[in-house]
């Protein structure tokens, strides 16, 4: 298996005339260092590792996405709950599960769920952007990442994330989520308008967690995803120094291995953890 180049560096140059480079990442390429060997299967490794089955709760996170995206693309008239109802089902895929009767069980759930959560949505709401990718650089990185909505509200934009897990959300968690506060600052970038409020809806029970973010909040964010793009950097041109993967990008084991697309290559997380089915994320139907 062979690495890809260094990320933000040229390896060889003398530091004083190396001429500066952004590293480019988005909020989950940050989030995949929570596992050195897990960032370094996704992003350096070339062939990467084969991925284990394809989860059936993605499937439907990705039905609902995207249901809820088209949704806002028809025309007005056609915007109304039994609409999204059907843009799950148009969207709906079998990947991951156990068998056609429960991927007909999930998909009807999930449906009900859009349909549900449409209900409460006003049609004539336009949000300033669906799906919408957005980017920004700073002094060390060079950000993207796509939106799910982003909403004005009184003169402010809103960044609105949807979530199909089957927990509900927190107000810690919308305050927590270092993606979302990185997405404040792209839209501020992007639009030109105040934003400081995102917002984690769940889908399934309408829940909605909030946070109003101050610069000193975003600021933090932003300070912590720097260290982490300077913490792989170091790895990565370490690795192309010539030293050990395994010891440059270690695994951070624990029972969260077993959600982990590369388990099958890492014995640590195998040892870990306890293997699990493509369909175990699925939500209870109710």
């Amino acid at each position: 298996m062979t690495v890809g180049p260094p990320a933000g560096r040229h390896a060889g140059a003398d530091p004083a005339t190396r001429p500066t480079r952004l590293f480019a990442c988005t909020p989950s390429r940050l989030a995949a260092f929570d596992c050195p060997r897990r960032y370094r299967f996704t992003y350096l490794d070339r062939p990467p590792p084969p991925k284990g089955p394809p989860w059936a709760h993605n499937t439907v996170g990705n039905a609902v996405h995207l249901a809820l995206a088209r949704w806002w693309s028809l025309p007005r008239e056609s915007r109304t709950p039994d609409e999204g109802e059907r843009l799950v089902e148009r969207e709906w895929s079998q990947q991951g599960f156990k068998d056609d009767a429960m991927s007909q069980r999930h998909r009807d759930l999930a449906a009900r769920w859009v349909r549900d959560y449409l209900d409460g949505i006003d049609p004539d709401a336009e949000p300033v952007g669906v799906e919408r990718t957005v980017a920004f650089p700073t002094g060390q990185l060079a950000v993207s990442g796509r939106i799910d909505r982003v909403d004005e509200r009184d003169g402010e934009l809103v960044v609105v994330d949807y979530k199909t897990g089957r927990r509900g959300v927190s107000a810690d968690e919308a305050r927590g989520s270092q993606a979302l506060a990185l997405y404040v600052l792209a839209a501020r970038r992007v639009f030109r308008r105040p934003c400081r409020r995102v917002e984690l809806h769940h889908v399934p029970s309408g829940e909605v967690a909030a946070c109003e973010h101050t610069d000193g909040s975003l600021a933090r964010h932003l300070a912590r995803a720097e260290a982490t793009a300077q913490d792989i950097v170091a790895a990565t041109d370490t690795l192309a120094a010539g030293a050990d993967a395994d010891e440059v990008f270690p695994a951070r084991p624990g029972p969260v291995c077993s959600w982990c697309d590369f388990r099958a290559h890492c014995p640590q997380g195998a040892a870990a953890s306890t293997e699990i089915t493509p369909w175990a994320g699925l939500a209870e139907l109710g």
